[in-house]
């Protein structure tokens, strides 16, 4: 295998080209099994089947919308991507 120039890879990259070069990834046992599992869970993640109403001011909804046309997503795509990043502790304060 060749090596690849580091210099262009960040951290993460690097460490994963590390482990690839170094022979310590392991082929997934019964790979259609896996497949079909990681594909139900997606379709699970990421299907949307219920609905939540909430009262918020009107200046916040105001700034929900400017921030998701920012964005260029619908603010309903924000606010339900906000919640679950925060669920997932994946949300980060802005730092100052």
């Amino acid at each position: 295998m060749t090596k690849t120039n580091s210099k262009y890879l960040d951290r993460e990259e690097q460490k994963l080209m590390k482990s690839l070069e170094t022979n310590e990834w392991r082929p997934v046992k019964n790979l259609a099994s896996w497949k079909t599992s990681l594909s139900k869970t997606a379709a699970n993640t990421l299907t949307k089947d219920q609905r939540m109403n909430i009262r918020i001011t009107r200046s916040d909804l105001e700034g929900i919308k400017l921030k998701a046309a920012e964005e260029g997503i619908p603010y309903q795509t924000l606010v339900a991507s906000l919640i679950h990043k925060y669920l997932t502790g994946r949300l980060m304060e802005k730092q100052v």
